[in-house]
């Protein structure tokens, strides 16, 4: 497998390109924070990306997607992790869609992609129920009741869950709390009867909310897969959860890293350019080797995907999510750090990747989890 872009993927990174950074430059991030926007993005950016087919690029050409598959997803995320643009990408088509595609039924298939796909509908998962991402650990439980069942729990960090109008939560109908068998997916509308939805601004200014569900009556054919076996929907999800945030953190990590080497170039003291003292290119060249060896790992995870090496992808997810994790950790700390007091200033955009960062770390998984993931893949 050659670690390039095709002809195709090129034009679509350079078509992501010019509208992220037109329609969405640094400037508008900081706009939608400043303003405490109600949505937390831009309706005019999420129109344009669904104008280029985006909310639909890996969702099958039959349910009026793209199928253009993950790479062409990532190459998306990407572009927006270098700008900091703020859309339901990640929540309602990498995670929701992607969820739907892979444990629907053709009733929820036909009913809910095409409408991911024209962006009418926005959608997210409702996982977490601690502060530490534990995919398996599930107290909400789902008791049957009447033709259908009663949900009860509460769940945190959803992304963008005040504004989607439907939920993926999964929920307990068996088993332990941390059991992997036992749990179960169900399609919730958010107009249902019991839900509570509370928004929380996080650090990097980004969408999530807490959600509590109190007696939630939803009927049979909510569930998304089978009864107890929602894990064996959810863990592939989040495999490809985890390498699209990545594929956004790669691209946050190369717009601080370029940043950095233009302020090196350019920031003297004691009439030298600092880019010349031999500490400071030590450092740079330890960001550049980081950055290389994510691109490629990225690459080749993303790439597995699209060529059906589901049985590397386990493996893959958590190699790229760990990789990501520590090259953005280091290569946002150096960027301001090398910045200096400027760096720790709100003026200065740089600071508002390292929040991003800090962000994204977490999500679906830090660089702990995925390295004990990988322990136990290999059997240790």
């Amino acid at each position: 497998m050659a670690l390039i872009l095709n002809e195709e993927q090129i034009l679509l990174k350079d078509s992501a390109k010019d509208l992220i950074s037109a329609a969405a430059p640094v400037t508008e991030f900081r706009a939608l924070r400043d303003s405490k926007d109600a949505l937390g993005y831009s309706k005019n950016l999420w129109t344009q990306m669904i104008d280029m087919g985006w909310a639909g690029i890996c969702i099958p050409e039959e349910f009026g997607g793209l199928d253009f598959g993950f790479h062409g997803l990532g190459i998306v995320l990407e572009e927006t992790g270098r700008t900091l643009a703020a859309s339901p990408l990640v929540a309602s088509i990498l995670v929701s869609a992607t969820a739907i595609t892979l444990g629907g039924n053709a009733a929820q298939k036909k009913q809910l992609l095409p409408k991911l796909a024209e962006g009418s509908l926005l959608m997210t998962l409702a996982l977490d129920e601690t502060s530490h991402f534990s995919p398996h650990r599930i107290e909400t439980r789902a008791e049957a009741s009447g033709d259908g069942f009663r949900i009860t729990g509460n769940k945190v960090f959803v992304l963008d869950g005040h504004i989607a109008d439907t939920f993926i939560v999964a929920a307990r109908t068996g088993g332990g709390h941390h059991d992997r068998q036992g749990i179960t997916l169900f399609l919730v509308d958010r107009a249902t009867p019991g839900i509570t939805v509370t928004r929380t601004r996080m650090v990097d200014s980004r969408n999530a909310a807490k959600i509590s569900f109190a007696d939630v009556q939803v009927s049979a054919s909510a569930v998304l897969g089978e009864l107890n076996k929602g894990a064996d929907i959810l863990d592939p999800v989040l495999d490809r959860a985890a390498l699209g945030l990545a594929a956004e953190m790669l691209g946050a990590s190369l717009e601080i890293f370029e940043r950095t080497l233009a302020y090196l170039k350019e920031r003297t003291q004691f009439d030298t350019k600092i880019g010349s003292f031999q500490a400071l290119q030590h450092r740079a060249v330890d960001m550049y080797c980081n950055l290389e060896l994510s691109k490629s790992i990225l690459i080749d995870a993303l790439s597995a995907l699209d060529e059906g090496r589901d049985a590397e992808l386990p493996v893959l997810a958590s190699s790229a999510k760990a990789q990501l994790c520590e090259t953005l950790h280091q290569i946002s700390s150096e960027g301001v750090q090398m910045h200096g007091g400027i760096g720790m200033t709100d003026e200065h955009e740089i600071g508002f990747f390292l929040k991003r960062a800090r962000v994204a770390e977490k999500t679906f998984g830090d660089a702990g989890y995925h390295y004990d993931r990988l322990a136990t893949l290999n059997g240790y």
